[in-house]
């Protein structure tokens, strides 16, 4: 299969002039110890933390690979229209409820994409959407895209090399190159496309035209920035095409799989800011992502209460992003307040980054470590979150639907009743 192959080479060239490096036990000669460190362990040195972006940035005039990743990244391709690019960026925020609820569930769909390539453009996402300047080139979410370019190309070795010492960890005549043009075309059209057309109608959202043009456009430099095919992405049909075409083809769950959307439900389980029960979050999935596929997943079956709860979440949704959406200043209010929040929850937050990420190695794949089922982080669910404001939604939701109903038959009935005395006269 294909891949980036410019990326893979200019990080070819970056491991040459700054070779990547693991922790390293530094030698101690037992003169060297008292008696009372005798049985101490040698120290370790910090590993230290490469920025490929910066090397690349500042190798790419001496090095001729790097000079051609750096001018393709940093050229603006003539269908970019700026204004288009930011408007789309707004539309991740006009709807940023439906929009993270249906990423976290699309996440599970595990047989299509990697969940890794996932996490690492979500981290990217929210700094390409910061502002306007933070995508162009020189800004924040540029250069993440950029760093995520590289951090594909970094796995991709990774694994082909554990592969070449144990085939049995990766098949890679079975399997293909990993994070292959096919992986990252179907991780943007997560993002992008299956949120447009599935999960925002699943949950009662649908976007006008102009929005869907935009925010495909967003998409569409993203992954010509991540070194995609963004061809797939040039207009809306298109990239409802490639949707389909990997919906029908490629989801395919795995042992693998499964394993690994029950461990995010078991990350997501009593956890804020939502702090959702187990049985939520598994009516949330089957929700967004049908019956069949996530009995295919091994995701549990919830009762008829908790798909209430998830109505009601449906309910809340359409009335705050409908509402918002139709006037104007409430709109521009709300798009600068989801932002600062995703900004302080995500990047500055204790339990987010914590800092703005250079997209490095957390875990470094290796032979010994296989994904295995994982338990819950014990269950925080508490009064007053996210399932109690479902359950009043719903409750509002049916008294509103009910107040429509009887106002429409009383009308109906005063009409007929108008239509007769008419007819009679």
């Amino acid at each position: 299969m294909s891949y980036d192959v410019l990326g893979e080479a200019a990080l070819d060239r970056l491991n040459i002039l700054c070779p990547p490096q693991t922790n390293v036990q530094q030698a101690v000669s037992s003169h060297q110890r008292s008696p009372a460190d005798a049985f101490q362990p040698p120290p370790m040195t910090p590993p230290r933390k490469r920025d490929l972006y910066m090397l690349l940035r500042d190798h790419a005039q001496g090095d001729e690979v790097l000079g051609r990743l750096w001018a393709d990244v940093n050229a603006v391709p003539p269908w970019v229209c700026w204004e288009q690019i930011e408007r789309g960026q707004e539309v991740f925020y006009r709807y940023g409820g439906p929009a993270l609820t249906g990423l976290a569930f699309q996440s599970l769909l595990g047989g299509m994409v990697d969940w890794a390539l996932q996490e690492s453009l979500k981290l990217s996402l929210v700094l390409c959407t910061r502002d306007l300047p933070s995508i162009q080139p020189g800004g924040a979410g540029h250069a993440s895209s950029i760093r995520v370019r590289l951090l594909h190309a970094a796995v991709r070795q990774r694994i082909l090399r554990l592969a070449e010492q144990n085939p049995k960890y990766y098949d890679v005549q079975k399997w293909g190159v990993p994070i292959n043009d096919l992986d990252c075309v179907a991780t943007i059209g997560t993002f992008s496309a299956t949120l447009v057309w599935l999960s925002f109608p699943r949950q009662g959202i649908w976007l006008r035209r102009r929005e869907v043009e935009d925010y495909m456009a967003l998409f569409r430099y993203i992954a010509y920035l991540t070194g995609t095919p963004h061809e797939f992405f040039a207009t809306p049909e298109k990239a409802k095409k490639i949707m389909e075409v990997l919906l029908r083809d490629e989801i395919n769950p795995s042992a693998t799989s499964r394993i690994l959307a029950n461990n995010i439900l078991s990350s997501l389980e009593g956890q804020p800011p939502t702090f959702a029960s187990r049985s939520f979050l598994e009516a949330s999935c089957r929700w967004l992502n049908g019956n069949e596929l996530c009995d295919q997943l091994g995701i549990g079956r919830p009762s008829l209460y908790y798909r209430i709860l998830m109505a009601g979440q449906v309910f809340f949704f359409m009335s705050i992003c409908y509402t918002y959406r139709s006037i104007p200043i409430l709109d521009r209010r709300k798009i600068a307040a989801f932002r600062r929040i995703m900004w302080s929850v995500i990047v500055e937050d204790k339990q987010g980054l914590g800092q703005e990420t250079i997209f490095e190695f957390k875990y470094v794949p290796n032979l010994s470590k296989t994904t295995k089922a994982e338990k819950g982080r014990g269950t925080l669910v508490r009064r007053g979150g996210v399932e109690k404001r479902n359950l009043q939604a719903f409750v509002l939701g049916c008294i509103g639907i009910t107040g429509v109903v009887w106002v429409a038959i009383r009308f109906l009935i005063r009409l007929l009743r108008e239509v007769s005395i008419l007819r009679g006269g």
